[in-house]
């Protein structure tokens, strides 16, 4: 009786676990919404091995960065609805690649100094399930990449 009582405890405080968004796949809808966006906004995406798409508008002429380098870039990040959710200045920030989500480690180095396009991001190659700073999670993330130089 004793087990039983015991199994009956663990399989209740498992069940009330609150991982409802914890390790959500968001892979199958995050590209169905990148699809639709792309035809919507009549788009030249490249899709990765990863899962990443991405745009680019102009090559640029200067060095192409690989994943481990020193950048600064402008850039404006939004939803897929178009709300704004960070930007930079005209200036630009500058990080390691090594230090950004996984979608701006691989697609920053799509670019050469002086390139602009586009990075489409869905949830895994970004902030995942989890909800992040104000990006709810599973969000398919927008930015719009001005790689200004490669330090």
């Amino acid at each position: 009786m004793k087990y039983t009582l015991l199994a009956f405890v663990i399989t209740l405080f498992l069940s009330c676990d609150d991982n409802d968004n914890k390790n959500v796949d968001y892979k199958v809808q995050n590209e169905q919404d990148i699809a639709a966006y792309i035809d919507e906004n009549d788009l030249n995406a490249q899709k990765s091995e990863s899962g990443l798409y991405y745009v680019i508008n102009e090559e640029g002429a200067g060095v192409q960065p690989t994943a481990n380098s020193d950048v600064t870039v402008a850039y404006k990040g939004t939803f897929l609805n178009g709300s704004i959710f960070d930007q930079s200045n005209s200036n630009g920030i500058s990080f390691n690649l090594q230090q950004v989500i996984k979608g701006w480690t691989e697609g920053i180095t799509y670019f050469k100094e002086g390139g602009s396009g586009l990075l489409l991001v869905p949830s895994h190659l970004g902030y995942g399930s989890n909800d992040n700073r104000g990006i709810p999670g599973g969000s398919v993330l927008i930015f719009e990449i001005n790689l200004i130089s490669v330090d």
